[in-house]
């Protein structure tokens, strides 16, 4: 039996995002929240001044705008922060994106503070996947490194996830030399001893800090990785995980993965399919960047409408750079931290 379409469904079935380098976005992470319960040495600062609520997008609008996306042939979504379990409402967020046609996966990325309570609704909710930063394993050390944070809450939290039935759980660890570079293998033990994948992240230069200099903390992925290969023996693995991750697999079997994010050493801009929403509504383009869209002026001048959102997408994929420039040795290039960004 034959089935026709007009020319508009057809067209809506079929779009894609594509760049000017002719790099297909088919990928986006949404920060719900610049508001956070830790103060990560390498995220943001101390003192750190939050936005105004009002500046803030509201749930309804992040919804319009991840419809807009998935419209548009965006099929993975993250939602960051910030710490985005802080934000009221986001597990109904969660909830509502989950169910739009055309969406593959929706992931999260938590330091795993709330987790302990929101685990299982998270789960029912319809979320796919969890990636839980976890930087140390020594008590006194996390909570220096993220100034507010208890570990054993965190290790709880991360329990918790397993237990409502999240697979491939994921720990980001940022490793910087003279903080906790020792613990390389201890967080390499930990993720094989209960079954989760683990990322290692070169620090990116995202807004001015005063606890250390990025220049002299700073550790590349192939140090890490030659530390683990002196105690297990690793292959790559050609899998595309659809992020910026470059995945290794145990030789000896084990189910665990290792993943490196190397904005600084390897460079992955030439595969780039992502874009971020910043908690303010900016559509960034690039990490490494300031060419940005302000989506939530256009959210609010046609409230609910998806058309005009979509065009003006449209025309931001053709200010999409080609790379970012990231530099160490220079003053700081990005002013904005992380957590307004999205991580």
């Amino acid at each position: 039996m034959s089935v026709f379409y007009d020319s508009q469904v057809l067209n809506l079935m079929s779009e894609q995002l594509i760049d000017k380098f002719n790099r297909v976005v088919d990928y986006i992470r949404i920060s719900v929240t610049d508001r956070c319960d830790f103060r990560c040495v390498y995220c943001m600062a101390e003192d750190m001044v939050f936005a105004p609520r009002a500046e803030v997008l509201t749930l309804e609008e992040i919804e319009l705008i991840s419809q807009a996306f998935i419209e548009m042939g965006v099929s993975k979504i993250r939602l960051t922060g910030g710490e985005p379990l802080v934000r009221k409402g986001v597990v109904d967020l969660v909830s509502k994106i989950s169910k739009f046609d055309g969406l593959k996966e929706l992931n999260m990325t938590t330091n795993g503070s709330q987790l302990p309570q929101l685990a299982y609704t998270l789960k029912d909710a319809g979320l796919d996947r969890i990636n839980i930063s976890l930087d140390s394993l020594k008590a006194e050390r996390f909570k220096e490194l993220t100034r507010t944070g208890d570990l054993n809450t965190v290790l709880k939290g991360i329990q918790t996830a397993k237990e409502a039935g999240f697979k491939r759980i994921k720990i980001n660890a940022v490793i910087l030399k003279g903080q906790n570079d020792d613990e390389i293998m201890d967080l390499v033990r930990f993720v094989r001893k209960y079954e989760l994948d683990i990322s290692f992240i070169e620090e990116m230069p995202l807004g001015q800090i005063d606890h250390h200099d990025r220049a002299q903390t700073f550790i590349g992925s192939d140090y890490i990785r030659n530390v683990i290969e002196e105690n297990y023996e690793l292959a790559s693995i050609d899998d595309n995980s659809g992020g910026p991750s470059r995945y290794w697999r145990f030789i000896d079997g084990h189910n665990s993965r290792i993943g490196f994010i190397s904005p600084h050493s390897h460079n992955f801009c030439s595969s780039c399919n992502r874009v971020r929403i910043t908690a303010k509504g900016r559509l960034l383009l690039c990490l490494g960047n300031e060419h940005s869209v302000d989506l939530k002026a256009v959210v609010r001048k046609y409230p609910n409408e998806l058309e005009p959102l979509k065009q003006v997408i449209r025309e931001a994929m053709m200010i999409k750079p080609e790379r970012h420039e990231f530099d160490l040795a220079q003053d700081v290039q990005i002013l904005r931290f992380m957590n307004t960004t999205g991580g």
